[in-house]
């Protein structure tokens, strides 16, 4: 029979790397059903039939967040064995909170006290014995980090839940609060709301039908205490047992002269801060410097914090994209894709006989669609490092405290600000990054806005258009950045005045954990973990549609040609003017598919002065992978070498200004002609859409996973190209305007879509607390 023990705590408080250290690479990750809120679970080490459930780290079970409302749906619904409580020894007093919710399940559990090694270290000794026994639970000790006890404790808890051993839950609160909770017990565990209120029977029996059931009496009796909405619903209580609980309640409120909530969660304190008195002994005196708090005084000072934040995030993206990352990955992309694995099975194909489609589906479309998946993963997995080093110290907690107040200004959480930085070298690990941010909202929110920041993708097509429109001015880079803050700000903004993202970010808390020494084990496997779970999930995404890009891209319907041999015995290919259009390969990509379906498109992008189907086929292919813009422009313009093979990127990366502005000149002459000769306006406009639409291929599926929810992919992939459009739009045509040009139809648009814009920025936000009060009382 199978045993499922749940392992529960705060954030922070060492419950990923016990998870970790109980169950090795025997582990499932998905997502919780209907919600974005990781799930992982794997068996016991040694223990094929007990599987470890590792819950959302989570404060409390009162359902403020998305985690909390996952944590307590699995301890109430899905009824495990027995739960392993995870508890900051370092922090106690604030991870019993918790600690007692949990007791009140009525489900066996063991409370593992982990750091011990730190809190001797600061020389607190901890009182076990009575610790458990005014929790009603085993109390053991632990560190997690070097594995210390970790196995004893998942074996004392494996014990309990085969014997099903309950104890009586700690009662915490005062003598008023607990008679009104066994009157509310006596109501929801007999159906008859009529009779009269009554304790439970003496030898223990109930009523049959009761509407909770026995063990979970006493939780469900404090939520019904604090209203609890969503207890409310579920259980559906009939009127005459909801109007008993009321009186209950009022009458303690009366009493106590406070709200019913406010009245637990401070007697739950008052009981904690009593039993840690009685329980914990400090090794130093009350309110003594820690060398964690002696560090942020420095780390987190008001001058000092964004400096040394800047100065870390430089020394991170120096390693992870400049040097360690660009040599790891360079070597990866044309030696280890193209050299040892492309261009040999291209080659093996071709000795055998096979197709040339087929050669070109197995080469350029799987190999190539996968070679830009793994081309990736070097860089990222660095990246990963450095961030997975940071976060096991402790800093990356103290990044999100310090960036809180800048960010709340324009309706993002300070947790938006790491997905938003780790962005800059690529949207797809930003977008992963999103899931620490427990408000739903402001998930989705980080989610839609983290790609606006350019990625190291999207800088080829940056140095593209200053190379072959503005003499290589390192202003077009400086602006790529500024219009990508520039929409998070105004996109936060306006959307926290609708109704999807209403509200103010949620409340900033977050535990900041002791600075420790960081556990290789532990950033290994995250490091691993995150990079795995992108290369399986963006991987597919990106492979597929490589697959299609490349069959469209080189098969379409041309005119059927007739060959015949000339004199000197060469071959000679002729159309004549009626010939029948056939499908297949061609040779010009404007009669592939895609060319055909960048010529209707085209029409839409001309307002913004680029209304040719090369710009177009460039932006579709720029949705594969960004930096693809570059390679089509050189196929479609001509730009290549002596041997025909596309020059553009390597011109970007090794010639002068002036070479790179000859060597792209057919680019800036094409800008020129689909504008009418304002050629730099047009390719900004272009950088515009291109910054700014939706992503590629693989971060739409980072978006898809993350947001859970088809509907609400297509909204922030929608969001995106219409702001893109907009901007660029509003830019080419007033550029156009104060140039001297005419006002048209296009101008007045984009005059009214900026008043638009400045309408949703400028206006008082209807979902306000404070404007929805004063229309009630006007």
């Amino acid at each position: 029979m199978q045993v499922k023990i749940a392992l529960a705590g705060n954030p922070n408080s060492g419950k990923t790397t016990m998870f970790n250290t109980l169950t090795g690479s025997n582990q499932y990750v998905g997502n919780w059903p209907g919600v974005t809120v990781e799930k992982k679970e794997g068996k016991l080490k040694g223990h094929g039939d007990v599987v470890i459930q590792d819950l959302p780290g989570i404060y409390s079970l009162s359902p403020y967040t998305l985690e909390e409302v996952v944590a307590r749906g699995y301890l109430v619904g899905e009824k495990p064995d027995a739960i392993l409580n995870i508890v900051d020894a370092t922090n106690i007093e604030r991870n019993l909170y918790l600690t007692t919710q949990l007791s009140e399940l009525g489900v066996p559990m063991v409370v593992a006290l982990n750091m011990i090694d730190v809190t001797r270290k600061n020389g607190d000794t901890i009182d076990l014995g009575k610790l458990g026994a005014a929790l009603g639970c085993e109390v053991v000790e632990m560190s997690a980090l070097k594995a210390q006890g970790t196995l004893d404790a998942a074996e004392s808890t494996l014990a309990i839940a085969r014997t099903g051993a309950r104890r009586e839950p700690p009662h915490v609160f005062a003598g008023s609060v607990e008679h009104a909770l066994a009157h509310i017990e006596d109501l929801i565990t007999h159906r008859d709301g009529q009779e009269p209120v009554h304790h439970h029977h003496a030898d223990g029996v109930v009523h049959a039908g009761g509407i909770v059931e026995p063990h979970l009496a006493r939780w469900y009796a404090i939520k019904l205490f604090e209203r609890d909405a969503k207890v409310i619903q579920q259980l559906n209580l009939p009127d005459g047992i909801k109007a008993a609980i009321e009186n209950e309640i009022v009458a303690c409120e009366t009493e106590m002269e406070d709200d019913a909530e406010s009245i637990i969660t401070n007697q739950r304190y008052a009981y904690i801060h009593k039993l840690v008195a009685v329980s914990v002994r400090k090794g130093r005196p009350h309110g003594a410097l820690t060398p964690s708090d002696r560090i942020d005084r420095v780390i987190t000072n008001r001058w000092l914090a964004l400096p040394i934040f800047a100065a870390i995030m430089f020394l991170v993206y120096y390693i992870s994209v400049t040097t360690v990352g660009a040599i790891v990955t360079d070597f990866t992309n044309d030696t280890f894709v193209a050299a040892w694995i492309q261009e040999p099975v291209m080659n093996w194909l071709a000795s055998i006989g096979t197709a040339d489609w087929l050669v070109g589906l197995i080469g350029d479309g799987i190999i190539g669609g996968v070679g830009a998946v793994i081309g990736f993963v070097p860089q990222m997995l660095v990246l990963f490092l450095m961030l997975a080093l940071l976060e096991d110290v402790g800093y990356m907690a103290r990044v999100a405290f310090i960036m809180d107040r800048i960010f709340r200004k324009f309706g993002l959480s300070g947790k938006s600000f790491i997905p938003m930085l780790i962005s800059s070298g690529c949207g797809v690990p930003g977008i992963m990054a999103s899931r620490t941010i427990e408000n739903d909202r402001d998930r989705k929110m980080t989610i839609i806005t983290t790609t606006f920041i350019p990625c190291g993708a999207k800088m080829p097509i940056v140095a593209l258009i200053a190379g072959a429109l503005f003499h290589n001015a390192g202003w077009v880079a400086t602006a790529a950045y500024f219009i990508g803050v520039a929409a998070v700000v105004v996109s936060g903004i306006m959307l926290k005045k609708t109704r999807a993202f209403a509200g103010d970010p949620a409340p900033f808390v977050m535990e900041l954990p002791a600075y420790h020494t960081p556990s290789a084990k532990n950033v290994l496997h995250s490091m691993w973990e995150r990079g795995w779970s992108f290369i399986k999930r963006a991987g597919t995404v990106i492979m597929v549609a490589s697959i299609l890009i490349w069959f469209t891209s080189g098969y379409g319907w041309a005119p059927a040609q007739t060959e015949a041999i000339a004199s000197d015995g060469s071959a000679v290919v002729s159309v004549s003017a009626d010939a029948p259009l056939v499908f297949g390969a061609v040779a010009d990509m404007d009669e592939s598919m895609l060319g055909k379906a960048g010529s209707v498109i085209a029409p839409v992008f001309s307002p913004l002065g680029f209304g040719n189907w090369q710009s177009t086929v460039a932006t579709v292919m720029g949705l594969v992978a960004k930096e693809e813009v570059v390679g089509v422009f050189g196929v479609l313009y001509g730009v290549v070498d002596e041997e025909g093979a596309d020059a553009a990127a390597s011109l970007l990366d090794e010639g002068s200004p002036d070479e790179i502005e000859m060597g792209l000149s057919p680019i800036a002459r094409a800008f020129s002609q689909s504008s009418g000769g304002n050629g730099a306006l047009a390719a900004f406009s272009f950088l515009l859409f291109n910054l700014l639409c939706a992503p590629c291929f693989a971060a739409m599926g980072a978006i898809r996973r993350e947001m859970n929810s088809a509907r609400w992919t297509l909204f922030a992939i929608g969001y995106q190209c219409v702001l893109a459009y907009v901007v660029a739009l509003i830019a080419y045509q007033f550029g156009l305007l104060f140039g001297g040009g005419a006002f048209t139809v296009a101008t007045g648009f984009a005059a009214g879509l900026l008043l638009l814009l400045i309408y949703l920025l400028a206006r008082k936000n209807p979902y306000d607390t404070a404007h929805l009060k004063g229309k009630v009382n006007g």
